[in-house]
């Protein structure tokens, strides 16, 4: 390049070399940083943070997870022991309150609604008064009836005494005999006109009594469905609805397949205890007993009807009202009895898993029986006293070692108790760990006697 040039020779050559001693410094920049670093977290750390830390790290390597490597140790389960009791068999079924008696009150004559005798929602008793029909009408049909009855009376005297006279006459031969028997059935024929017109005044006195409406029943009175002074038509029109509350019956229906089981205990004579639950099925409302069973079975449902009969005294069954019905037909006495979370169901059919004396599970097939949804009988495969998983089964297999941690008495916590740290899933956090025994020249926290210059620790091992 001549002298001419814009661009200088030693300039060019010099500015590569200055941008790579820079990097270069910067490089041992970092690297004393690195290690100054290092040296600070091997001097001041606490191995108790580190510990946990290393083993962490360890157990990564190792697969990490009881699922992975099972680097956590066995499996933490809750056992149960199987217990010797009864369990009562309970059939359940849907119901409805119903009562004995609903009976709508109609008039069984027409006429006007001069007085209302109740109170809505008033309990009447049977014949207790509840209305009053217009029966003037019925009263003057009375008195006319009454007079038909009594000239029709003294025609049937009189022809009665006509036929003496014709009859004495007939024995002097001094009439035919034909006119003896038209009397005779002229008689006859007043007697029925007097019959009838004592027919037509009982009838107007069944309508005056009538008009005035008692309670067939004893029950509560509902709404009042018609006002004083409306024309009230004869067995049309509805005056109020009594229903019987005391006692009052729940209609409940169960399987055909139990229905065999509960006519056997009918038969017997057993009287088989029903209690009702609410909508949810977890408040008990009443207790009665069961009274019939329908003669027939619902085809389309497969289902039987029941009825039950309750006192009702409190008055917390209400008709209509939606109920879950249990029947007690018998008692399994001295079985052997588990919580239902320990049946579990797969390949082996029904099986639970059993506690052995090395702290290991086997499963165990098993025949049940009557279960109330918390405990289960079991009439074949376990034995009274036998101990069985009931909870953390879900990653359990055969011979599986597990440590139990529920269904048997714990040790009481002393001093050894609280300084023993918990292991990962308990609640530990790291720091926690560091309250056990530390070793000879640890100080906690890292703290250093007063003139003491810090110095750096031999290493210790981090595997566990």
């Amino acid at each position: 390049m001549n002298e001419l040039s814009p661009i200088r020779t030693d300039d060019a050559v010099e500015a590569p070399r200055r941008r790579r001693g820079r990097g270069l410094v910067w490089f041992l920049v970092l690297l004393a940083l690195a290690g100054g670093g290092y040296w600070a977290y091997r001097t001041y750390v606490p191995d108790g943070f580190k510990k946990p830390q290393a083993q962490q790290a360890a157990t990564g390597r190792r697969g990490g997870g009881r699922r992975g490597g099972g680097g956590e140790g066995p499996q933490a389960v809750g056992v149960a022991t199987v217990q010797k009791g009864e369990m009562p068999v309970v059939l359940s079924g849907l119901g409805t309150v119903t009562p004995l008696a609903t009976v709508t009150i109609r008039s069984q004559v027409s006429g006007y609604l001069t007085q209302i005798g109740f109170r809505e929602g008033q309990t009447v008793k049977a014949g207790d008064f509840l209305a009053q029909i217009d029966v003037r009408p019925y009263e003057a049909l009375l008195a006319q009836y009454q007079g038909q009855l009594l000239r029709d009376q003294a025609l049937l005297q009189n022809a009665r005494l006509d036929l003496v006279r014709y009859q004495t006459l007939n024995r002097q031969d001094s009439i035919s005999k034909q006119n003896v028997d038209t009397q005779a059935a002229t008689v006859k024929q007043y007697e029925g006109v007097v019959a009838s017109d004592q027919a037509q005044i009982d009838q107007q006195k069944l309508n005056i009594n009538y008009g005035r409406i008692t309670a067939p029943v004893e029950g509560r009175v509902g709404l009042r469905q018609i006002d004083q002074g409306n024309y009230v038509t004869a067995a049309s029109t509805g005056i109020v609805v009594v229903t019987q509350l005391h006692p009052i019956s729940v209609l409940f229906t169960l399987p055909e397949t139990v229905l065999q089981r509960v006519m056997d205990r009918l038969r017997a004579g057993a009287t088989l205890p029903v209690r009702v639950f609410d909508r949810s099925d977890t408040t008990e409302i009443a207790r009665g007993t069961l009274d019939t069973v329908d003669n027939q079975i619902d085809v389309t449902t497969g289902t039987v009807k029941l009825r039950a009969l309750f006192p009702n005294r409190d008055d917390r069954l209400f008709p209509n009202q939606f109920v879950n019905a249990r029947l007690d037909v018998d008692t399994v006495r001295d079985a052997a009895l588990v919580p239902a979370a320990a049946v579990l169901r797969g390949t082996p059919g029904t099986y639970v898993y059993l506690l052995t004396a090395e702290d290991k599970v086997a499963v165990r097939p098993i025949e049940i029986g009557e279960s109330d949804g918390v405990r289960t009988v079991v009439t074949k495969g376990l034995a009274v006293g036998d101990r069985v998983v009931v909870d953390g089964t879900d990653r359990l297999k055969d011979g599986a070692q597990v440590r139990v941690t529920g269904g048997r008495p714990e040790k009481a916590a002393g001093p050894e108790a609280e300084a023993r740290p918990a292991t990962e899933g308990e609640g530990a956090t790291a720091p926690a760990r560091s309250e056990g025994p530390r070793q000879e020249g640890q100080r906690p926290d890292g703290q250093r006697p007063e003139g003491e210059r810090p110095h750096r620790r031999r290493q210790q091992s981090q595997n566990p």
